[in-house]
């Protein structure tokens, strides 16, 4: 069988490969290839001005001509990488090899060729490199995203500020609120695990074998090998990798960033995953119609079914996302002694939780845009719920000391079917000031939202 979208094994790159295009280039193999490509490059060009007398900095047009293999890497440079790794059996020394080879022709820098991952362990190329890819990934991709979604709810949380709406705790009828408040309180937790998501410094390490900087030390034992290695680490790009230095550390980065960083995907994943499931059981109960798209089929057996397909994709995906942000963030941190390589495998799959997470929000957006609010079913559910007056009644009572009113409600409403003319009897006969009575008879479970509309209105 040929390799096509049909026939891949992850539905990321089969059935929802064209949603992924903006995360691939960043999170594939590809993205990894030239980030090594990136840091390699980084740390030769970083060399040749430390003063060496062996190295000599390097003139405009090498800077150049280097700083151009990285922006210009190709899928066909990919694939020649690939080529090379037959041979050596080993990706990052493959990666060097292919550098080394487009210095053919150019004497000044096949003079130097011997300075392309000096010093270096794998892992000062490969950590760099991943918290490029994230770093890209997060900028470009995951971020905007969000704020997509974040800005949707706002418009939402502004536009039905004022819309009643019965709550339901435990299922059951609860004090009304907006629908513009219940999208404002998912807004806020949003906003806050965004912010999380954005504070998390990306890490790196370029250290050496088991993080002394030995081999280092023993080509130039007078070098602050420290210094440089933070320089290059935290000199914005192009130049330098525009992260955050990591001092200390064994032959790998410890990967506690990853932790932090994955598992603060996942907490957003978590509210927007309690988002998908409120909007799906909105739409259930008519308080949401969808827009409906030509030619759309909802059931190959019932012709009026209008499915919330794009909320159960987001909740599926998201829950497959944060199956392995978790496994990620609770796994990387853990290496036995100075090395094992457990976390090289489980690095590969960065993209794919992120793709999983990328992909859920795109259902979120498209779900989101399709709502259409049936103020005429959420007026009739409110008209149909006089029980959740009870609350404001009993409450009035005990301010003016009548003894028993929680119990006097709780016996007049619970469990029953009640009515306007209900409660509007027992206000009545209630030993109240009659200005209070008159309050509470003018009250109406539409008008019982409290402080709603501020609240929504203040995002």
């Amino acid at each position: 069988m040929s390799f096509s979208t049909i026939s891949a094994l992850s539905p990321l790159d089969g059935r929802y490969a064209a949603k992924l295009t903006a995360l691939r280039p960043l999170m594939s193999e590809h993205g990894f290839m030239h980030r090594r490509v990136q840091v390699e490059i980084a740390w030769f060009i970083a060399l040749s001005d430390a003063g060496f007398e062996e190295f000599k900095p390097l003139s405009p047009g090498a800077r150049t001509y280097l700083l151009g293999l990285v922006k210009n890497f190709s899928e066909a440079d990919a694939q020649a990488i690939k080529q090379e790794e037959k041979i050596t059996n080993h990706d990052v020394k493959a990666v060097e090899y292919w550098i080394k080879s487009k210095f053919e022709a150019r004497p000044e820098l096949m003079a130097a060729k011997e300075f392309v991952h000096f010093a270096c362990t794998s892992e000062d190329i490969n950590n760099t490199s991943h918290a490029l890819q994230l770093k890209a990934a997060r900028g470009t991709v995951l971020l905007p995203a969000l704020d997509g979604i974040i800005a949707k709810l706002r418009e939402m949380a502004l536009a039905f500020a004022d819309v009643p709406m019965l709550a339901r705790t435990h299922g059951q009828t609860a004090s009304p609120t907006t629908v513009g408040k219940e999208v404002a309180n998912v807004l806020k937790r949003l906003e806050k695990a965004r912010a999380n998501i954005a504070g998390v410094a990306l890490l790196a390490k370029m250290n050496g074998a088991v993080g002394n900087y030995n081999a280092h030390l023993s080509a130039w034992p007078d070098f602050d090998w420290e210094a440089f290695s933070r320089k290059v680490i935290e000199t914005p790009e192009p130049l330098g990798l525009g992260i955050t230095f990591q001092p200390f550390s064994i032959q790998i980065e410890p990967h506690d960033y990853m932790a932090e960083l994955f598992d603060s995907v996942a907490r957003a994943n978590t509210i927007l995953i309690d988002w998908s499931r409120d909007v799906w059981g909105y739409i259930s109960l008519g308080y949401f119609k969808q827009r409906l798209k030509e030619g759309e089929i909802g059931s190959s057996t019932m012709p009026h079914k209008v499915n919330p397909i794009d909320f159960e994709n987001a909740e599926g995906n998201l829950g497959l996302a944060n199956a392995m942000l978790r496994h990620l963030s609770d796994k990387l941190p853990i290496s036995r002694w100075q090395r094992d390589l457990t976390d090289s495998t489980v690095l590969r799959n960065m993209g794919v939780a992120l793709g999983y997470a990328v992909l859920a929000y795109q259902s979120l957006m498209t779900g989101m845009g399709k709502l259409e609010l049936n103020r005429e079913a959420l007026a009739a559910d409110l008209d149909q719920s006089w029980e959740v007056l009870a609350e404001p009644i009993q409450t009035v009572m005990r301010r003016y000391g009548v003894q028993g009113a929680y119990e006097a409600l709780k016996a007049a409403t619970r469990g029953k079917t009640v009515t306007a003319d209900d409660l509007h009897g027992l206000i009545r006969s209630l030993e109240i000031p009659d200005a209070e009575k008159e309050r509470l008879i003018a009250m109406t479970p539409g008008s019982y939202i409290g402080k709603a509309v501020e609240l929504a209105r203040r995002v």
